[in-house]
């Protein structure tokens, strides 16, 4: 940075200092972190640092990816609704975001009066009901018609109590009105290893942990949760062809700041992410990988926030899942 960049810097953080509103219009002046509730890799923090490049170029700042796993990414979103609303920390929001004030219970912070919604970056549904190929079913219907014949004898994997393939094996007892026992592992990918070794005979997990043991026969895979196939596994049909189209597991990653982060700065960011989400290099990185890329205005996407909690807390409720 020559003398010139270090004055007109120093000059604008002095405004900013002064005035919110000239830290708004000059926004941003330094590197924007970026928190994610998970360890480095897949998830939130792939859908992050997918457009992190090219989102450091749109707003002429680095863009830094801060990971901090823990609490069921309650760490770091607690530490964004305590940062400074000055839009220089900001939380990649997932799933867990959405079902955390059911699973968790009492929070440290409140999920929608402690954050603005920024935008939206993508959605997907990439969660798979297997079993084990030497089970007697092909479909859908013929694992209810087992579980009705055989009550309380089946058992189903997930990576873990309140994750999406937990709810979603919950969802679909619910649905089904039939009794498959849940069997919580540390991950999916030792869910998935539990039912290719038989250890447990059915599962529910993501398309991509899944797509190799498919294609290879060491797994069966009866549907997907979702609207429309997966061109990721084209032949997987989904559950509303199989009659149950409640069972969707759909979900949403954006960008939140924290409550009060100044009108201009939230749209300068939305701005900033709609532009990358246009780019044809971004669009092609997340759909290769199954994601459905969103975008819209801060609105759209606190009212997609508001609209899941609202679908989410029911089915938490009534299936009665809280985390362990």
């Amino acid at each position: 940075m020559n003398t010139r960049q270090q004055l007109r810097r120093a000059i604008l953080l002095a405004a900013c200092s002064a005035t919110g509103i000239a830290c708004a219009q000059n926004y941003p002046t330094q590197p924007v972190r970026m928190l994610v509730g998970y360890a480095a890799g897949g998830g939130a923090d792939g859908i992050i640092r997918a457009i992190a490049p090219e989102l450091s170029e749109a707003l002429g700042q680095p863009v830094i990816i801060d990971n901090r796993p823990g609490g069921g990414t309650v760490i770091a979103t607690q530490a964004v609704a305590n940062s400074k609303a000055d839009g220089y920390t900001m939380y990649v929001m997932d799933h867990a975001f959405i079902v955390n004030p059911v699973l968790v219970g009492k929070l440290p912070y409140d999920s929608l009066r402690d954050f603005t919604a920024v935008g939206g970056i993508s959605s997907s549904s990439t969660t798979l009901a297997v079993v084990h190929p030497s089970l007697p079913v092909k479909s859908v219907k013929d694992l209810v018609a087992l579980a009705r014949a055989n009550p309380g004898k089946l058992n189903f994997a997930s990576g873990g109590s309140g994750t999406v393939p937990h709810i979603m094996g919950e969802l679909f007892n619910a649905v089904t009105k039939i009794k498959i026992t849940h069997i919580p592992y540390k991950s999916t990918g030792l869910a998935i290893y539990a039912v290719t070794s038989g250890e447990t005979m059915v599962g529910w997990g993501g398309i991509f942990a899944a797509k190799g043991l498919v294609d290879t026969n060491k797994l069966r895979a009866l549907a997907i949760a979702a609207a429309a196939r997966s061109d990721v596994m084209p032949q997987v049909p989904t559950f509303v062809e199989a009659g149950w189209p409640q069972i969707d597991a759909t979900s949403h990653r954006g960008i939140l700041a924290p409550a009060g982060t100044p009108r201009e700065v939230v749209l300068r960011m939305n701005a900033a992410i709609n532009k990358v989400l246009l780019m044809p290099a971004v669009r092609a990185r997340m759909t290769d990988v199954g994601y459905v890329v969103t975008g819209g205005s801060p609105e759209d996407f606190g009212r997609v926030i508001k609209t899941e909690m609202e679908k989410w807390s029911k089915v938490l409720h009534d299936a009665n899942i809280k985390a362990e």
